[in-house]
């Protein structure tokens, strides 16, 4: 099947109409040819809204699926842990991280987060996302303090937990999506 869309294939109807007026046709010949190009046409159409109808409901399904996901309670024990896993030494003393201290667990994050975010599965990004979320909190208290190459080293690590967060996001997302 052709995979042009919808307007190419408007066009191509179009020109299809301007090539029969201009060569010696009868007008049977050229409403018969119009009339395969409408049904190619209309064809593609209904394919189109086929798959959006299928990845509609899918997104829907990943959408509610994290839904549910999020609206359970993280347990306390477990982040503990988590947050031991991801800050190290940093992990019991996040409120009180000064200006002096706070990128060395912003880089204790991302070091943690780069080695093991090919295993995490949806749950441990929400654990990892919970410590981020502390350590954004400690940095909004310091931030005032905090020397400026310090602060743009920090924005960096920010954007690439970001990053890393959203590619997997993105990544389940198309698995969700694939035509079954």
């Amino acid at each position: 099947m052709n995979h042009l869309s919808f307007t190419g294939r408007l066009g191509l109807v179009a020109l299809a109409l301007l090539e029969l007026a201009g060569c010696d046709s009868t007008p049977r010949e050229r409403q018969a040819a119009v009339r395969q190009e409408l049904t190619k046409l209309d064809t593609a159409a209904r394919a189109s809204g086929r798959t959006l109808r299928r990845v509609g409901r899918q997104v829907a399904r990943f959408d509610s699926a994290n839904h549910a996901r999020r609206a359970v309670p993280l347990d306390a024990s477990r982040q503990k842990r988590v947050d031991q896993e991801l800050l190290g030494s940093y992990a019991s003393k996040v409120s009180t991280l000064t200006p002096a201290t706070i990128a060395g667990a912003y880089g204790q994050l991302l070091r943690a987060t780069r080695a093991h975010r090919a295993t995490w599965q949806l749950r441990d990004w929400d654990y990892a996302q919970a410590a981020y979320q502390r350590l954004n909190a400690q940095l909004a208290r310091v931030r005032l303090d905090l020397p400026a190459r310090e602060e743009v080293r920090i924005r960096a690590w920010q954007a690439e937990f970001t990053a890393l967060r959203a590619s997997r996001t993105a990544k389940d997302l198309r698995t969700a999506t694939k035509k079954p």
